[in-house]
């Protein structure tokens, strides 16, 4: 008899730890349609996606949430290129090129402003207002690319952060433009 309330509070214990277990996933399985569905419109959902879960917010996010992170990547990448333009103005180039690249630089870091400011107009629910400063922000990103590439100065490190960085872009302005 000793032995039986021992085993009873075991096996309760067994099956609230794994209903709470199921509970939870079903949670996460509710951000994931979510996430899919937010990202679903953009260009290229996979982007998106890979944006919103390398953020620990992503799991608990709601529609503002989805589009915040989606911002905070977007500085973030800006926050990348205009450093690597600044390291590429080390190399040997012509004085042009080193120009261009840092008003490459300059660009991006300008982009960097937009999308904060960007990001107050968000919490504040002024989606015009949130997507016209991403897309000036993206304009940035877009006459540096044509730019590099115009004179040849591209790799594909570069050009595969360029086009994360109009991705995510698009995927924030598609996201915005559904509340």
């Amino acid at each position: 008899m000793g032995i039986a309330l021992p085993l009873y509070t075991l096996i309760l214990f067994l099956l609230s730890i794994s209903f709470n277990h199921v509970g939870h996933r079903n949670l996460v399985s509710a951000d994931e349609a979510l996430i899919q569905s937010e990202c679903h419109n953009a260009d290229n959902p996979a982007t998106c996606i890979r944006c919103v879960k390398s953020d620990p917010r992503g799991e608990s996010a709601d529609k503002v949430g989805i589009a915040t992170i989606v911002l905070s990547c977007l500085i973030h990448s800006a926050e990348v290129q205009s450093a690597n333009m600044i390291d590429l103005t080390k190399y040997d180039f012509e004085e042009d090129v080193k120009q261009m690249l840092l008003n490459c630089a300059t660009g991006f870091f300008e982009a960097q402003i937009n999308l904060t400011n960007a990001t107050d107009l968000l919490m504040n629910k002024d989606y015009n207002g949130t997507n016209s400063l991403v897309k000036q922000a993206l304009v940035q990103e877009v006459k540096c690319r044509r730019a590099l590439e115009n004179r040849h100065v591209t790799h594909a490190a570069m050009v595969y952060d360029m086009r994360g960085y109009e991705e995510l872009s698009n995927a924030a302005m598609r996201i915005v433009d559904r509340f």
